[in-house]
């Protein structure tokens, strides 16, 4: 099949991509970075996923992955107006086999920046309506709502060994995920999933039903 993956020169893009180039798919990627990912499978564009004047020419997307986001920078821009740009361009059509967008657990808890927060927040909300959108077609949508990603963009926290014990302390796994972890994620509800669609899957270790109950032993 032909994914279509933004967001593909690191972190859990790259590790999308690489998951989907391992099971011989087509894969063709969009960042505003240069290539990170050497195989005759992958295509890579140079582009920013806000220049709409400049994206790709790309028919017949059989998935489409909406992965490129950012964090207190141009958030409602990258993470929302971006991501639907993106969908209305390469997602909606007769063709399409499943879109998946990938959000935060942040968008439930409302636990980070505000912006960073409504964007997510927004990207639930569009989830649902491309989902009955698409529904015609036999496709499915998807949204993806990761919690703590082991991610060169984390490093700051990761790092930080006071930081970090106090993350741990509100994950009942303690642990966060790998981007491989994610990939599989998306993997199962691209290609394996053709039935649930319209749904925000969290997967954050448990931060978000972490309801902090104290009292005296």
């Amino acid at each position: 099949m032909k994914v279509l993956i933004t967001g593909t020169t690191q972190g859990i893009g790259k590790a999308i991509a690489e998951r989907f180039l391992q099971e011989q798919h087509t894969v063709i990627g969009i960042d505003r970075q240069e290539a990170s990912i050497c195989d005759s499978n992958y295509t890579h564009f140079r582009c920013d996923v806000r220049d709409y004047e400049n994206l790709p020419d790309i028919n017949d997307v059989d998935i489409l992955i909406n992965n490129a986001g950012t964090q207190n920078e141009a958030d409602i821009d990258i993470n929302l107006k971006a991501l639907i740009h993106i969908t209305e361009k390469y997602g909606v059509h007769q063709n399409i086999r499943s879109i998946l967008n990938i959000g935060s657990a942040s968008a439930h808890t409302g636990a980070e920046f505000p912006e960073y927060c409504a964007s997510k927040g927004g990207v639930l909300a569009y989830t649902k309506n491309v989902a009955m959108r698409v529904a015609q077609y036999g496709a499915t949508c998807n949204s993806l709502d990761p919690g703590g990603v082991l991610t060169p963009l984390n490093e700051c926290v990761m790092n930080d060994p006071k930081l970090w014990a106090q993350i741990m302390n509100e994950t009942p796994l303690k642990k966060w995920a790998t981007p491989k972890e994610i990939a599989d994620w998306a993997y199962f509800l691209t290609v394996v999933n053709t039935f649930c669609t319209g749904q925000c899957i969290v997967v954050d270790g448990g931060e978000s039903i972490n309801y902090n109950f104290v009292w005296k032993e």
